[in-house]
Formats: structure tokens, C-alpha cells, sequence
């Protein structure tokens, strides 16, 4: 066993969507409340906090996002800042398993629609230099990724045309599956045709469907070390392992332009740490930017050989058939339909997955055989794939 293993023992979050109106405050306020009054923490409880954002410094021009935090929960605890919310526990986990702390606040938070006319140009930061001088876009790396991945492995003719299909199907599920969440930010039904009607429009081999919106929100966790989360908790869930890896900045420099090998090395990292299979996996939340990285993340993680994710995807309503099992992919609807606020992203993800671990996701929850799914794992980006972390949660067992 684990020294020391991290649980969850509550989580929180907003709705994701366009809250021009609130301050970031009053969002990560609403988060942690929610976690704080799920387990009866409160703030004095509280032994370090861990905030994730991208772009507060450039949307809201908060430059010492601690202080901002410390302001918020009238705290002076060790306070650090990272992109993503992913860094953020993975940090936290370290902490809690070097023994320093066993009550810590894991936050995210983004306000990306408070600079509208801008947040394009600021997502641009995180390609390479070159590729921002040369005007490429947020969404062209995908679609030199699809490229890439239809030439690496030869897709012609009818076979292509399932994946296309099988695409605009990812659109369909996700959309399907925050029509029952009700923190999404989209709960619409989407149709094939939509999707292949917007491709059309815009002559692109993506269209608007494809790709995850822009948003704001805020996620919330608190983590403490096993021992003290089985004293308040007889359902803690634990972090059976963070995995993490980095790629270059610069895309087109990548040795392989048709996968993410930094998710790849984080799965494998994580496998090893955790002593979980993929075998073991019931319940995925994936990195959705566009649905081309759904595909793409299925075979990343080991769920599907390489070029071949498609065929899984195709034809599936609200899982995927992978021969011997099924997986249940996105089931909160996924970056494309429950929304994407950067620094709050990753929350959302622990989210679902703690809630279906819980057997707590309502209308939403899987059933394997006779109860909810045992084990399930998280994968985040910061970038285009430029750093990956990959997070396996299961329930917390007396051992």
C-alpha cells in the first residue's frame, strides 16, 4: 500500500459557460463551497491550498493569484499556483505523500470570455513562437494532426468515410451526455448532420462541432492523506496514481505528428505507479479539445491499437466497444459539451470521475454488472499536448 496514498473526500463546481457578470472570486468561492459543505471541511481545516489558471493574469489582471486565494479564504497557509488543474493535484499528491500536509484545497479556476476579443490570440501562447507569428490558429494543429494520422495509417475511400463519421459520432455522444449534466454548458442535442454540415461550411475537414468552446468556470477538491479521510469519509476516493510526461513545444517538430506520445509515457508511468491496468478501467475522461482528440487518446491510453480508434468509435451510442469490454468515455460530456475554462478543465474531469466511483452521477451513472464502476482515470493537456498528465482514481479500501 501506498505511504500516505491521497484520497478525496468532496468535490465542487460551477456551471461552465459564459459568466461575463461574476468576478473569479465569486467562482472559486462557489466551488469550494460546495466541496467544504459536502465534507463538513472548512477553512481553518485547511493546511495548504493549490489554484490552477491559465490566463487570470492577462483576463482579470490578477498577477499573484495566491494572494488573491489567501484574500478569498482569509488564509495565510502555503498557497502555489500552476496552469492546470492536473499540476495542481499532482502536486498536492506529492505533498500529502511526503507526509507535510493531510488537509489540502486543490482549485481551477478561468475566466476566458472577459477577454472575448482577445482569448484567441491569447491561446495562440501556447503553441510555439513560430506558429503564433505565422497566424496559426487554436484549431490548425488538429487538423494537421487528422492529416497526419490518416496518411500514417493509409485511410482511404469507405474506410475514411467511417471516420469521418466516426468523429462527428464523439460530437453527437458528448452533446447526448451533458444533455443530463447539469454544470454543461451545452445541453443540446447535436446531430451527425450538424456536424457534417458545418465541415461543409467552412471547407475544412473540421468544422465548428468539432471543437471544444470557449468558457468560464470553476472546479474544486479537497485531498487529504488516507488515514485522516477515513476518519470523516466512509467513501473517500482514492488517487491511485498521477502520471506525467512533456513533449516539445513546437508540434511540427514531434517526431510523430499522428498521436501524443507524452500521453502515452504518462499512461505508462501511472500503470506502473498504481499497479492498475487499462484491463482495469471502466470509466475514462479524456482531453477533448477536438474530437480528433478523443480518437487519438483512446490508443494514447492503450484502449485501442494504433489507427484503429475509429472503428471502435463507430457505430457506439454512449460507450465503446472494445471487443472483450466496453468503456464509457466522456460521460459528463466532455470538453466539446460540458465546457472547457482552462484552469478549472481538469476539476471538472476529477469530477465526473468521483461522482460515478461514488455511484452519485444520476442520469448520467454507469452500472458495471451490479454496481458503479471501481476504478476510472483522468487525462489533462496543457497546450497541444505539450505536457500530459494521466490520474487513476478508485475506491479507497481498508487494507
Amino acid at each position: 500500500m501506498m505511504q500516505n496514498r491521497p484520497a478525496i473526500v468532496a468535490v465542487g463546481r460551477t456551471k461552465f459557460g459564459e459568466h461575463y457578470g461574476k468576478e473569479p472570486e465569486k467562482l472559486i468561492e462557489e466551488a469550494w463551497l460546495a466541496a467544504s459543505n459536502e465534507c463538513g471541511i472548512e477553512r481553518k481545516n485547511l493546511e495548504a491550498c493549490y489554484m490552477s489558471d491559465c490566463f487570470l493574469p492577462i483576463t482579470n489582471k490578477l498577477g499573484l493569484e495566491e494572494g488573491f486565494l489567501s484574500e478569498l479564504t482569509e488564509l495565510h497557509v502555503p498557497m502555489e499556483v500552476t496552469r492546470s488543474f492536473s499540476a495542481a493535484l499532482l502536486t498536492a499528491c506529492h505533498a500529502i505523500q511526503a507526509g507535510v500536509y493531510n488537509t489540502v484545497l486543490v482549485g481551477g479556476i478561468e475566466k476566458m470570455t472577459d477577454r472575448w476579443d482577445k482569448i484567441r490570440d491569447d491561446l495562440m501562447l501556447l503553441d510555439d513562437p513560430w506558429s503564433y507569428y505565422a497566424g496559426g490558429t487554436p484549431e490548425s494543429n488538429h487538423e494537421l494532426m487528422l492529416r497526419a494520422y490518416i496518411k500514417k495509417h493509409n485511410i482511404t475511400g469507405e474506410n475514411l468515410d467511417k471516420l469521418n463519421m466516426a468523429l462527428a459520432e464523439i460530437t453527437v455522444k458528448n452533446h447526448a451526455n451533458a444533455t443530463k449534466n447539469k454544470y454543461a454548458q451545452y445541453q443540446r442535442k447535436i446531430t451527425v448532420e450538424q456536424v457534417l454540415n458545418a465541415r461543409k461550411t467552412a471547407h475544412k475537414p473540421l468544422g465548428l462541432y468539432d471543437f471544444a468552446p470557449i468558457s468560464d468556470g470553476a472546479s474544486a477538491l479537497i485531498l487529504m492523506s488516507d488515514s485522516a479521510a477515513k476518519k470523516i469519509s466512509k467513501r473517500s476516493i482514492s488517487v491511485l496514481g498521477c502520471g506525467s510526461a512533456t513533449d516539445y513545444l513546437n508540434y511540427p517538430k514531434r517526431e510523430d505528428l499522428s498521436h501524443f506520445v507524452a500521453a502515452e509515457l504518462a499512461m505508462k508511468n501511472v500503470s506502473q505507479m498504481s499497479k492498475v491496468a487499462q484491463s482495469d478501467l471502466q470509466v475514462i475522461e479524456v482531453y477533448d479539445q477536438s474530437t480528433v482528440m478523443e480518437m487519438v487518446s483512446l490508443e494514447d491510453l492503450g484502449f485501442c491499437k494504433p489507427g484503429t480508434a475509429w472503428k471502435n468509435i463507430h457505430g457506439c451510442q454512449n460507450c465503446y466497444d472494445l471487443g472483450d469490454r466496453k468503456i464509457y468515455v466522456n460521460t459528463d460530456g466532455g470538453l466539446k459539451a460540458d465546457g472547457n475554462p482552462l484552469g478549472a478543465t481538469g476539476g471538472a474531469q476529477i469530477y465526473e470521475i468521483y461522482r460515478q466511483l461514488r455511484g452519485e452521477a444520476g442520469e448520467r451513472q454507469v452500472n458495471i454488472g451490479n454496481g458503479s464502476p471501481h476504478r476510472g482515470c483522468v487525462l489533462e493537456f496543457e497546450g497541444f499536448g505539450t505536457k500530459a498528465y494521466v490520474t487513476i482514481l478508485g475506491e479507497s479500501k481498508n487494507e
